[in-house]
């Protein structure tokens, strides 16, 4: 019997449990796959915590994937059996060695594209792109802000921002990962350990400010990423590895500069078939052309789950982190 990673309760990483359990069967406008590759991700992390409910529990862990589809139910398109593909998003289930999902969700992958190598970038390559191209429409000229730059999202955003002509300042916790940082991309970095953050981008804005924030620490850095803005800059909270961000007075924006802020999701850029495709097709071709280059971090076993959340808590990763089943 095919096994998975499930959580019985919430809690640390060693609820994380390796266990046989049935996938099921392919249903009507649904695909079994069977995984080559994983991908490890924060919102795993606040699954199992439960800052992100699950619909219940037991509960298999992880919004993205690539591997074969084995099987595919009635009225399926758009993929069939033998099929390369990946996916990111709901629902939750890719800790496994196979699993069900809705074929709707599921990507083709193109020739040049390994199953490693979409596990390591769907659900932070498709987020990037709507960082770049949706909350705020990056263009040459533009200067952004980007925490955790040494990171999965982070060095994806630092590669395709400058890509299109922005100058990146990216915020990091160390030397090493500053190095990590400047080799993708990024045009100043600052070790928000050592510095104030704030401050150093106002000093090399020459007191402007920088025209959109993309900041996935959440509660300890986000009063200070607003202060780094220019006025009409946009705020793009999209994560909360720090906590979650404390009620504020949205009267704060209007003192601040007139800002703009938003809290998107991957979710709802992609909930559309055809917006999934649009950032699925944009992700593979800056990939294809190694304007982007994926990085994986690091790789540990399926069953090692718990290791991997554990590292990434620590903030010992960089890169993509993906599990091998």
């Amino acid at each position: 019997m095919p096994k998975a990673i499930r959580i019985h309760e919430i809690g640390g990483p060693e609820v994380l449990r390796l266990e046989e359990y049935d996938p099921g069967m392919a249903g009507p406008g649904e695909a079994l796959v069977r995984h080559e590759a994983i991908g490890v991700n924060f919102i795993d992390i606040y699954h199992r915590i439960g800052l992100y409910p699950l619909p219940g529990l037991p509960a298999v862990l992880g919004m993205e994937g690539a591997g074969k589809v084995e099987a595919v139910g009635e009225g399926v398109e758009g993929v069939r059996v033998g099929d390369r593909v990946a996916y990111a998003g709901l629902p939750p289930g890719a800790y496994a060695e196979v699993r069900v999902i809705p074929a709707d969700r599921l990507v083709v992958l193109p020739e040049g594209i390994s199953t490693r190598q979409a596990a390591a970038m769907m659900l932070r390559g498709m987020t990037a792109r709507y960082l770049l191209h949706g909350c705020y429409h990056v263009k040459a000229g533009d200067t952004i802000l980007i925490h955790a730059a040494a990171g999965g999202v982070g060095t994806l955003v630092c590669q395709w921002a400058k890509h299109l002509g922005a100058t990146v300042i990216g915020t990091v916790g160390s030397k090493e990962k500053a190095q990590i940082a400047r080799s993708n991309g990024c045009d100043h970095t600052i070790l928000y350990r050592e510095e104030d953050f704030a401050a150093r981008v106002q000093e090399i804005t020459g007191g402007r400010g920088v025209d959109a924030v993309y900041d996935s620490v959440g509660k300890q850095t986000f009063m200070q990423s607003l202060d780094c803005l220019r006025p009409m800059g946009s705020m793009v909270s999209f994560g909360q590895s720090s906590g979650p961000i404390p009620p504020f007075d949205t009267g704060v924006l209007a003192v601040k500069g007139s800002l703009f802020l938003t809290r998107p999701s991957l979710l709802t850029y992609t909930a559309k078939r055809e917006d999934l495709l649009a950032h699925a097709k944009d992700l593979f071709e800056v990939v294809e052309k190694g304007i982007v280059k994926v990085q994986t971090g690091k790789t540990y076993p399926l069953a090692e789950a718990g290791a991997a959340h554990r590292d990434m808590e620590a903030r010992l990763t960089t890169g993509s982190v993906i599990l091998i089943p």
